[in-house]
C-alpha cells in the first residue's frame, strides 16, 4: 500500500502523488535523501510542476510536458532533464554511461548547488514556455543478447520463458542488464533466481512501481 503524500500542518501538499512517495520509500538508504532533495528543489524552482511516473521513475511535468525526472538504482541516483537543449546544461555531461546529464549521483554533494539547480529547472521551464521543440535522435539498440545462465534457466522453466519471450525488447533488456551488471557471482545468482520467480508470475522487471 502506498504511503500518503508529505503533509504540512495536516494538509496534503499540492502537486504531489503517493507513487513518488512509494518510489522514494523503496529506494536504498543512501538514495532517499538525494531523491527527497531533488524533489523539493524542483518544486521550489517551479511551483506549478506536477508529478507523474514515467517508465517506472518519478518525473516532473510542466504544462503537460516532461520537465525533468529522477531515479534510484542500487548504487547511485540519476537526475535528467528531458529537453534536448538541456544536454550539457551548466557544464554537466553524460558520464559513466549513466542516465541523465549529472552522471552517477551517490550523495548530496554530487548534486548541483542550490542556485545552479534552480537555474537549470527554470531554464527547462523557459524552453517549454517559449515553445522550443526538443529534437531527439533515436539510436537503435542492438538486439538484446541473453546470457548463457539466463538462457539455460529459461529453458528449464517454460512459464518463465513464455513470459520473457512475450515481453517487449526493452522489458527483456531490463532483466538482462540487471543480471549482467551484478559485480559478484552471489549477487548474479540471486538476481537470476528473482528473475525466474518474477517471470513465472508474468511480472516485468519494474513491476513494483506499476500499480502503486
Amino acid at each position: 500500500m502506498c504511503e500518503l503524500p508529505p503533509t504540512r500542518q495536516g494538509k496534503i501538499m499540492p502537486n504531489r502523488i503517493p507513487q513518488v512517495d512509494a518510489h522514494i520509500a523503496k529506494a536504498a538508504d543512501f538514495a532517499k535523501p538525494i531523491l527527497l532533495h531533488v524533489r523539493e528543489r524542483v518544486h521550489s524552482a517551479c511551483p506549478e510542476v506536477e508529478e507523474a511516473l514515467k517508465w517506472g521513475m518519478p518525473a516532473f511535468i510542466y504544462q503537460g510536458q516532461i520537465l525533468c525526472g529522477m531515479a534510484a538504482f542500487k548504487q547511485h541516483c540519476s537526475l535528467w532533464f528531458w529537453h534536448s537543449a538541456m544536454e550539457g546544461a551548466g557544464g554537466a555531461k553524460k558520464v559513466d554511461g549513466s542516465m541523465g546529464q549529472m552522471g552517477r549521483i551517490a550523495s548530496l554533494k554530487d548534486l548541483p548547488k542550490a542556485a545552479e539547480f534552480k537555474r537549470l529547472v527554470q531554464q527547462a521551464k523557459a524552453l517549454i514556455d517559449e515553445g522550443v521543440k526538443s529534437v531527439r535522435t533515436k539510436t537503435k539498440k542492438p538486439p538484446v543478447k541473453v546470457p548463457a545462465d539466463l538462457a539455460a534457466a529459461l529453458k528449464k522453466n517454460t512459464k518463465a520463458k513464455a513470459a520473457f519471450d512475450g515481453f517487449s525488447p526493452s522489458h527483456r533488456r531490463e532483466y538482462v542488464e540487471w543480471i549482467t551488471e551484478a559485480k559478484r557471482s552471489e549477487t548474479r545468482a540471486k538476481r537470476l533466481a528473482t528473475t525466474l520467480e518474477w517471470l513465472t508470475a508474468g511480472k516485468p522487471r519494474h513491476w513494483k512501481y506499476e500499480n502503486c
